[in-house]
């Protein structure tokens, strides 16, 4: 009779600690493929915003000179409102997930709104001459859009209770990160393989999951900075070289050595940020002991 196999590398075996100091502990549960996956913001709706701009550039084509410059800028002036939409959703989705952040530098959506308007504004003048009628198009057309999408967020979240320097710090660092989580995503594009790419984007969930960490609690930043600079700086570097090599060759022993990097980096970042997360629970099982201590002493009693 068949007997199903037990031991501490199998899935539902014991002694498989987490820890390897704490034979009591548990290891943490393995993420999904698409852990930390997101749905792009700038969806059909976003996309449709391209399509008035094609149709003007053909409506232009059999009008004069005139008419055919006019539709030309009005469609470029429009093609570039629908981009910085797409880019505004895309921001405000990065500024909605993070606990502290800054303000977009350039209001994407408020700028494609009055672009939008011009836009429409350019497009009515061409067909009517209309200068009144034209800028109100222009102005229900800036209002519609800002309607539909909203606006960029105009005040920073979270950051009252940190310094400016520590601030400047910690955004120097993130940027540095994202930097090279954005080259490593670009290099292995270039790989042609979807698995890789899907591992990739795996371990930059769990180094994102560090990033936020840090913005939490700009004091884990001494603790993460090796691991947000040098580490993946290193990884962009390997990404980067494992690409060039498996488009030209499709080597299976390097992309068998690439993932294994990517699991290890994985490990270790994961762990790192666990040790930050439990540091963070110790100083608050801290402060509790001393505010119950105080309140005692003030002869305040506690339940429980």
């Amino acid at each position: 009779m068949g007997q199903r196999f037990g031991g501490r590398y199998s899935p539902h075996g014991t002694g498989t600690p987490g820890d390897p100091d704490d034979p009591d502990s548990t290891p943490p549960v393995p993420r999904g493929a698409y852990h930390g996956a997101q749905v792009d913001p700038a969806g059909a709706r976003c996309n449709l915003l391209f399509v008035p701009p094609v149709v003007l550039v053909f409506t232009s084509l059999s009008g004069g000179a005139l008419t055919l410059a006019t539709g030309l800028i009005s469609a470029g002036i429009l093609a570039g409102a629908a981009f910085l939409t797409r880019e505004g959703l895309r921001a405000e989705v990065a500024f909605n997930a993070r606990r502290v952040a800054r303000k977009p530098a350039l209001p994407r959506k408020i700028l494609a709104s009055l672009l939008t308007g011009a836009g429409v504004a350019l497009a009515a003048f061409r067909n009517d001459g209309d200068i009144a009628g034209s800028a109100l198009y222009g102005v229900i057309a800036a209002g519609l859009h800002m309607a539909a999408f909203g606006l960029d967020p105009l005040r920073d979240k979270g950051t009252e209770d940190i310094d400016d320097f520590q601030q400047a710090r910690v955004a120097r660092v993130v940027d540095e990160a994202e930097t090279y989580l954005k080259a490593m995503s670009e290099a292995v594009r270039r790989a042609g393989d979807r698995t890789v790419e899907a591992r990739v984007e795996r371990f930059q969930a769990t180094a994102r999951e560090m990033i936020r960490t840090v913005e939490e609690d700009p004091r884990d930043l001494t603790a993460a900075r090796k691991f947000l600079g040098v580490y993946l700086m290193g990884a962009r570097d390997a990404s980067v070289k494992f690409a060039d090599l498996y488009a030209r060759t499709r080597d299976a022993q390097a992309r068998k050595d690439y993932m294994a990097l990517l699991d290890d980096l994985e490990q270790n970042f994961a762990a790192r940020t666990r040790k930050m997360l439990s540091d963070d629970r110790t100083d608050l099982t801290v402060e509790i002991d001393v505010l119950r201590d105080r309140l005692q002493r003030e002869g305040v009693r506690l339940q429980g």
